[in-house]
């Protein structure tokens, strides 16, 4: 299974993509599920926005909507947000790894249609996945899902595969 999400994410690579932002469509549908922005972004405005330093700890999930495990875990997601997100020291932000042409078609719909209430972000930095995957992680093979945990700038934990509510409840709560 690995080995087949590494190999699409590497086809997904060789395809031409803009570096460009893209804004959430004003559709009321969109609005309510995420009141956010959906943003483009490359790996390095990725970097800025995970280590921030602002004692917060960050819950990056990285994922796409052709990812049956992604989308398996995606609700467990949610409701982990949801018990922290009224925390001042808590964060959870999903990186969407989907084309960078199927933002309005499969990714915002699939946050509409699915209640996403975190912050989500289109990585569009294929051409460089060889650079921002062991980034990341050094162990990490590209595999998704893949959710990492962030405090000012340090990675505290790694995890490549799906996660249920308890086990990401556990990790959270060893680390805020």
């Amino acid at each position: 299974m690995k080995k087949t999400v590494l190999f699409i994410l590497l086809l997904i690579g060789f395809m031409p993509f803009s570096l460009i932002a893209a804004e959430n469509s004003d559709t009321k549908e969109n609005l309510s599920a995420n009141k956010r922005n959906t943003m483009i972004v490359n790996y390095d405005q990725l970097k800025t926005i995970i280590n921030r330093n602002d004692n917060k700890l960050y819950v990056v999930n990285f994922w796409a909507t052709w990812c049956r495990p992604c989308v398996e875990e995606l609700p467990g997601f949610m409701e982990v947000n949801n018990l922290f997100k009224q925390k001042k020291d808590f964060k959870m932000i999903l990186v969407s790894l989907d084309r960078a042409s199927e933002l309005d078609t499969k990714v915002k719909p699939f946050i509409a249609k699915n209640n996403i209430q975190t912050e989500v972000y289109l990585l569009d930095d294929n051409k460089r996945m060889n650079e921002w995957i062991p980034a990341i992680d050094k162990n990490w093979s590209g595999a998704i899902p893949a959710t990492v945990l962030y405090r000012n700038g340090k990675k505290l934990h790694f995890e490549e595969n799906k996660l249920d509510k308890s086990e990401l409840v556990k990790i959270i709560k060893q680390h805020l």
